[in-house]
């Protein structure tokens, strides 16, 4: 046993960076149950309901920016600390703000917290993982993320449960945002007990420290093979920016960034931001709406812990193709239920499960399981921010467009865009992926050469 590692460890390791995968959801769908009333409150324009939903995603760009080459001078967990103060800020910030700007602008320090935590939390879990049980493992940061826009949800519909309509378009809304600093304040003292990332340690010199951590993970005979090829690595070419550039790199560089795209322009976070204004376009109350948006966090939820059981098995690309084909098919039957005017009843709803379970199995975790997985140890964490900050640009793209695509060419045709989305998903997996399970890190860069 005493050559085996601890999987406890890692696994325990893993949980605590996963919290910050839970605030990021969290975080991200909390505006799901407040966009209505602050519709309302504010009496928003369509284009200013899109700004309002969308515009922690500044945040959240510069965050995913930034958190690459701060993680590389400072370490990854120095980070992921300063990810969970910018969260409790905002959460106590935007519960007592005067006006809209207020608003805006603790948001948007919200949305640096996610960006953060959205690149590193993954890459943290990546750099520690043993080979074989990476894509699990990486996998549990976005049930992280499911379960807190789950419990968001839940949050939300007790929140929304508790007076009337006028009392939530003037106070309710500040309760939900403000009950984040509970998930913030238990992220930030969880993170006093896991250790840095051995390959940044490795990357500073740091071989001791290091190696002790690789020892409590894979053992000590297997640890110190694993320092020695991990060192060949990070010291084999100077690690500088214009390295990400170079062959092989850059076609590591150019996937990654268009499956971070693919991951948000199919539509995912139009389901997750305006899930109970979707439901009401259907012709379902308030309260209706927002219990079909619970059963979204459910779904969302329960099919995460599918793939997590099977990316090891089965691989990235098999779920990936599966995945965005069932998407495909679940985007035509919405569009096609609001177009032949069939959108009351339980069609949309057991439409948007579907997508949801789809995207569940594939885009939703696998797309970070990938990103953090193929780039080299010296280069990993720029290239993760250029592909995490892609990322977060789409989401602000959909989010910023959904209602106005509402207004300007009805349900049906925006989800039909979302359709042919999700094709070109299955086509550009199908032809550029490769199958990177039980690799090494070190082996990536051969993938792509």
């Amino acid at each position: 046993m005493e050559n085996q590692g601890s999987t406890l460890f890692v696994y325990k390791i893993t949980l605590v960076a996963a919290v910050g995968g839970l605030l990021f959801g969290y975080d991200t769908a909390v505006i799901a149950g407040a966009i209505g009333f602050l519709q309302i409150k504010f009496d928003l324009s369509p284009s200013m309901v899109g700004w309002i939903a969308s515009c922690a995603l500044v945040g959240c760009i510069f965050g995913a920016l930034f958190a690459g080459p701060l993680s590389d001078w400072l370490g990854r967990k120095k980070i992921l600390v300063l990810s969970a103060i910018l969260f409790g800020i905002s959460s106590v910030g935007i519960a007592v703000p005067s006006d809209l700007n207020w608003f805006v602008f603790f948001r948007i320090i919200g949305g640096l917290g996610i960006g953060i935590a959205s690149m590193l939390a993954p890459m943290y879990i990546t750099e520690i993982a043993p080979a074989e049980k990476r894509g699990r493992l990486v996998s549990i940061n976005q049930l992280g993320i499911v379960t807190g826009i789950l419990l968001i949800y839940f949050v939300n519909a007790k929140i929304a449960g508790l007076y009337n309509e006028s009392w939530n378009v003037e106070t309710g809304w500040r309760w939900m945002f403000g009950s984040g600093i509970f998930p913030s304040v238990l992220f930030l003292v969880l993170l006093f007990f896991v250790p840095e990332s051995p390959r940044w340690l490795a990357k500073q010199g740091r071989n001791e420290e290091a190696l002790a951590i690789l020892s409590k993970i894979n053992g000590p005979e297997k640890a110190g093979a694993e320092l020695i090829e991990i060192n060949q690595g990070v010291f084999s070419e100077s690690a500088s920016f214009s390295e990400i550039f170079k062959p092989g790199i850059r076609k590591a560089l150019v996937a990654g960034i268009f499956l971070a795209m693919f991951s948000q322009i199919t539509g995912i976070n139009a389901i997750m931001y305006y899930a109970p204004e979707i439901f009401k376009s259907t012709g379902d109350g308030s309260d209706s709406a927002l219990l079909q948006t619970i059963l979204v966090g459910v779904v969302n939820f329960l099919f995460t812990l599918v793939a997590i059981k099977y990316v090891d098995k089965l691989g990235r690309k098999v779920l990936l193709l599966a995945g965005s084909a069932g998407m495909t098919l679940c985007l035509a039957l919405i569009g096609g239920a609001f177009y032949l005017g069939l959108a009351k009843g339980y069609l949309v709803l057991i439409s948007i499960l579907a997508y949801i379970a789809f995207f569940a199995l594939s885009l939703g975790p696998l797309a970070f399981v990938v990103i953090a997985e193929i780039f080299p140890n010296r280069t990993r964490g720029r290239a993760m921010s250029l592909c995490v900050f892609a990322l977060w640009i789409f989401v602000f793209i959909v989010s910023q467009c959904f209602p106005i695509l509402l207004e300007l060419i009805g349900n049906a045709y925006t989800f039909w865009i979302f359709m042919l989305m999700s094709l070109f998903a299955f086509l550009f997996v199908w032809k550029f992926i490769p199958e990177t399970k039980e690799k090494s890190l070190e082996e990536m860069e051969k993938l792509w050469l």
